[in-house]
């Protein structure tokens, strides 16, 4: 099984912000994650980013929020969808 691509989308979220979600199927889980997507989920504005989950190889699933890089718990795609986009609404207050 080749990796296969599951959502490439850009969301905008306000004039200057959009999210950006893409995500893939891969045939292994990505070196220290568990499951079989490899991810990488933005919330970029006014040119910076500001919010990122992903799970780069090596680090597993982990998000930053500004400086900051923390473990995520990753249980489902939906989950991560949620979650991703819960933190958007909290971060655009």
């Amino acid at each position: 099984m080749q990796a296969e691509l599951v959502a490439r989308r850009r969301v905008t979220i306000a004039d200057d912000a959009f999210a950006e979600i893409v995500v893939w199927r891969v045939p292994e889980p990505v070196r220290g994650s568990r499951h079989r997507f490899k991810y990488r989920l933005a919330y970029v504005v006014a040119g910076e980013c500001i919010l990122r989950y992903d799970n780069e190889a090596g680090k597993g699933d982990h998000r930053h929020v500004g400086d900051r890089e923390e473990p995520y718990p990753f249980t489902s795609l939906s989950d991560l969808l949620d979650d991703f986009f819960a933190d958007v609404e909290t971060l655009k207050r």
